[in-house]
């Protein structure tokens, strides 16, 4: 009973505040610091997305309702967005990545944005203070079409004032597992 009357304190005949709505109209919930097990709960998704509850609860020295209960946890409050494959671009067929800056019209962010979205190869977008407002990540097949999406795509882009290509040469994923560290994720 005295769980029940905390649990009804301070609410009194309403609902209680209303939390603030982001620009989709989704309620926003507060940041939260996360606490050395969520961060390994995190780091370890990252690595493998597959990972099972079992072995994440074993990895963080938790039970399996605790686990299950903390990952839901962060998705509810939208630390993890999802869940997705790391690809390996070359081996996919898209050889030729780039950074692209682009410098924009004045407050046609979101215009851009949106056209940007549709970029065959487009993989991370960024609004960005500096000497650019906008970085872009693009994976294409090669070189060819590489720059017949800048030439004929982006230059295109009524707001797009213009552009500098930074050509990836090599890429190291930060969030791939050491394969001298061994096994992190066990299978069920």
């Amino acid at each position: 009973m005295a769980d029940e009357q905390m649990a009804g304190a301070g609410s009194g005949t309403g609902p209680g505040p209303v939390p603030p709505v982001s620009a989709s109209g989704v309620p926003q919930v507060p940041p939260r610091p996360l606490d050395p097990i969520d961060r390994s709960i995190v780091r370890l998704l990252q690595a493998d997305g597959r990972a099972s509850i079992r072995s994440v609860a074993e990895q963080v020295h938790v039970s399996r309702a605790n686990a299950y209960a903390r990952i839901n946890r962060l998705i509810d409050d939208g630390v993890i967005r999802g869940f997705t494959a790391r690809v390996n671009h070359e081996r996919a067929g898209q050889g030729a990545s780039a950074y692209i800056t682009l410098k924009i019209v004045q407050n046609s962010w979101r215009t851009v944005r949106e056209q940007l979205r549709e970029l065959p190869g487009a993989a991370h977008i960024a609004l960005v203070s500096g000497d650019f407002d906008v970085l872009l990540l693009v994976h294409t097949p090669d070189n060819r079409t590489l720059r017949e999406l800048v030439l004929t795509r982006l230059q295109s882009i009524p707001e797009v004032l213009s552009t500098r290509t930074l050509l990836v040469f090599e890429e190291t994923d930060l969030l791939a597992r050491d394969p001298a560290a061994g096994p992190t994720i066990t299978e069920d």
